[in-house]
């Protein structure tokens, strides 16, 4: 069946300034950690005004699909036109973020989406279901940009390994051994059902002692990086995500791990009473970084050992 839907717009005013708003849709990485459904986010530059942008997005039953948009941004008329590729899970799907400036300070975006390529009803409720999270994430990164530059706690640790990284992201990838392999984690209960895409549920203690279960989703692409989101999270966070990357070198491999954490203002006391959002980043810092590098020592040992074998 013809799917003949006229292409539909979705629009909000958010107290932020239109150029604000154009580099938060001209950069899709904070949606990893500001969209409750988006995993990763990747765009690539084609020259000029031209990019390409692939989102890994996942449903409420747990599947994890993709969609790659070329795009073409116009800044002078506050519009970034985008069309999903003949690959993309909604191939055919075209649309615009069209940005009016209603004062300095104040901005209405519409996201125009036209559908009339799908036919399958999975498909068209996908679509949909992007949009409104789409358009409701930038908004609420546009119009709490000041208080989100407290609570997000973003960093990356770099470990040179003298190997391999095919060697170093195999210690990463197999987070099914990491209990027999670190002693900070208790437990991993892992399912691979398509290759490269990972659900475990997880204990782990922090440097301190305090046990965590999380739930995470990971997207494994071989020998280059490995991203994460947890979907299941610890009381003091309202989200959690980060990556494996391993970058090689003349003399080897850098491996790198990013964490993104988003405090919940709400669960402060849980560190103690008076705890303030600087103490909490700290702390955050502190813990997230000791158990990383952990299995980042545990990878370049692991590269080293082969290399020299």
């Amino acid at each position: 069946m013809v799917n003949t839907q006229a292409p539909v717009g979705e629009s909000v005013v958010v107290d932020a300034p239109a150029k604000v708003v154009l580099d938060l849709i001209t950069d899709p990485d904070p949606l990893h950690y500001l969209s409750p459904s988006v995993v990763h986010a990747d765009r690539t530059a084609r020259g000029g005004a031209q990019d390409s942008v692939t989102i890994w997005t996942i449903t409420d039953d747990e599947r994890v699909w993709s969609r790659t948009q070329d795009r073409t941004l116009d800044a002078d008329g506050l519009r970034v036109s985008f069309e999903d590729t003949p690959e993309s899970s909604l191939a055919g799907v075209r649309g615009a973020w069209v940005l009016r400036a209603v004062s300095e300070d104040k901005t209405e975006i519409e996201l125009r989406q036209d559908t009339s390529a799908l036919t399958s009803p999975e498909d068209l409720a996908r679509a949909e279901s992007a949009r409104s999270d789409l358009l409701s994430t930038v908004a609420y990164a546009a119009a709490n940009r000041q208080e989100l530059s407290d609570l997000v706690v973003d960093f990356r640790d770099p470990l040179f390994a003298a190997g391999s990284a095919e060697d170093a992201y195999r210690i990463l990838y197999e987070a099914d051994r990491w209990p027999e392999r670190l002693a900070h984690v208790s437990r991993i209960d892992m399912t691979e059902d398509v290759p490269g895409i990972q659900f475990f549920d997880m204990d782990t203690t922090t440097s301190d002692g305090a046990p965590h279960t999380t739930r995470s989703v990971r997207i494994c692409f071989p020998h280059s990086k490995i991203v994460y989101k947890q979907i299941g999270l610890p009381a003091l966070l309202d989200a959690h995500t980060g990556h494996w990357l391993f970058t090689p070198t003349r003399e080897g491999i850098v491996v790198e791990s990013r964490h993104v954490a988003v405090i919940k203002p709400s669960a402060l006391p849980i560190l103690g009473e008076g705890t303030t959002v600087e103490d909490a980043r700290r702390y955050l810092r502190r813990v997230l970084s000791t158990n990383s590098m952990t299995n980042l020592r545990l990878s370049k040992e692991f590269a080293e050992e082969q290399a020299r074998a």
